[in-house]
């Protein structure tokens, strides 16, 4: 005996041709893209949304225009190879903070999806904020859901034209100006603006602004979904991470179901209905075009705008809200929902050790390094005046964003003395090599090789102190 899965197309904007698709049980793998309306609501996830943009897109466009002690407080200096962060100068060698800061990202996003699902691509994700911007933008120049469906229709006139091309016109401003932002964390930005439209930039600036400008145009005004759907690995795997206490968008069938239109004043007990009237709002709203009835789709990126809709329309029939809301597998089903879990705990600990390590790591960070190097041309020799000599080279970098004048001292042996310069100016981002001598008596030497401690102290920030070890060789004693 044979079993087969079935299968279930979910496309609420299927035709005819679909419905077949459903019928036999097919699926269509490669289908074109078909245009969807987002229909505007107004609720309180759409406020929070609201507020989640303008903080997001305030700190985008304005952080890269701040600036301390005359450094730009956010600049990525490739070819320096600085990175400056909120006043702390970064270098390549600081690349485990990197590390450090990626994990935490991934394990923060693993520990927020299991206990809320996709919250991530609902409020703050890139795509979404600035396909919401262009979707306002759309709003306020073509109208409604109706009347852009209606112009799209439409034969060309001039003013579809005319509408059509303020809209792109907006797109491609705010699309260019993402592109500005974003290359100016890598170009000083005043200086950017200036060297463009002067035409003294380089051509990799004219790239990189032009490309971004484009894939900001091209993902937020054209392809939206498609990039959640086809193009973020973040839809497929998403599931794994889900159990039945995740909390996502979950529309509440046993209370909706059978669904079906009624008076304002009926009573759906009554002729056998369920609280959902099948108004379609929660598939008007849905920016990935999705019906959230069908259960729980890897479309949804969690941005709650159907509870909205759904809330709207039980308040105007003066049913209860929350038919769609956030919920768990377990709710639905009138089973008690799990907060924490083996799961969350796990995903909790390494985020919270992973914070700790990197708050304790930068708090313990001193920017500066000294590293030591002995001449290996010569084990040693004698000068002058009988003592032995061995040479080092000190390397000093300077990780601070002003000169620094460090003093250089020896110790480790009764006699031991340096000959060479005690004091050494670094400039910012510098890191110089000094050269070091070191004599000793040789009466104070006990073996032939002898652990010494170089020390560099800053007299311009007294927290600057660095010490390290090397090795002083002599005569067998």
């Amino acid at each position: 005996m044979s079993s087969q899965i079935p299968v279930k197309q979910v496309d609420p904007s299927s035709d005819a041709s679909n419905k077949n698709n459903k019928n036999t049980g097919s699926v269509e793998l490669y289908a074109s893209r078909k245009k969807i309306y987002v229909k505007e609501v107004k609720g309180l996830f759409q406020r929070i949304r609201n507020v989640s943009l303008l903080a997001l897109m305030g700190m985008y466009f304005l952080f890269v225009w701040l600036t301390l002690d005359g450094q730009p407080l956010i600049h990525f200096d490739l070819p320096a190879r600085e990175f400056h962060l909120y006043g702390a100068t970064f270098y390549p060698r600081d690349f485990i903070l990197l590390s450090g800061m990626l994990i935490i990202c991934a394990f923060g996003l693993f520990f927020i999806t299991t206990l809320f699902g996709r919250v991530w691509c609902g409020y703050t994700c890139p795509q979404t904020v600035w396909t919401f911007i262009f979707m306002w933008i759309e709003e306020k120049v073509e109208g409604s859901r109706n009347k852009r469906m209606k112009l799209d229709k439409s034969p060309n006139s001039p003013a579809k034209i005319a509408k059509k091309s303020i809209k792109h016109s907006l797109w491609l401003l705010v699309a260019l100006a993402t592109g500005l932002t974003f290359v100016g964390y890598f170009y000083p930005i005043r200086e950017l603006i200036v060297d463009l439209f002067t035409l003294n930039a380089n051509g990799w600036a004219y790239f990189w602004v032009a490309f971004f400008t484009v894939a900001t145009y091209l993902n937020a005004g054209w392809m939206r979904e498609q990039v959640c759907l086809y193009m973020c690995p973040y839809a497929r795997f998403q599931s794994v991470m889900f159990d039945p206490n995740t909390r996502v968008v979950s529309y509440d069938p046993n209370r909706g179901e059978p669904r079906g239109g009624r008076k304002k004043d009926a009573n759906p007990a009554e002729l056998g209905l369920g609280d959902c009237i099948d108004c379609g709002q929660c598939v008007q709203v849905c920016p990935t075009g999705i019906d959230i009835r069908d259960g729980l789709q890897y479309e949804c990126i969690g941005c709650a705008l159907c509870i909205d809709a759904c809330d709207d329309v039980m308040e105007k029939m003066n049913y209860p809200k929350g038919l769609i809301r956030y919920t768990t597998e377990n709710e639905l089903e009138g089973k008690t929902s799990k907060l924490l879990r083996p799961r969350t705990f796990g995903y909790g600990a390494v985020l919270a050790l992973m914070i700790s390590a990197i708050i304790f790591t930068i708090a313990t960070r001193v920017p500066a390094q000294l590293d030591v190097l002995r001449d290996r041309g010569a084990l040693f020799s004698y000068n002058g005046e009988g003592r032995v000599e061995n040479s080092y080279t000190l390397k000093i970098a300077n990780m601070t964003e002003t000169p620094q004048t460090f003093t250089i001292q020896v110790a480790g042996m009764d006699s031991i003395r340096l000959l060479s310069q005690a004091e050494v100016t670094v400039a910012s981002g510098e890191n110089r090599s000094v050269p070091a001598v070191v004599d000793v008596d040789p009466e104070d030497i006990e073996t032939s090789n002898t652990e010494i401690r170089f020390k560099i102290e800053s007299l311009t920030d007294e927290s600057l102190i660095l010490e390290t070890e090397s090795r002083f060789v002599g005569p067998n004693s």
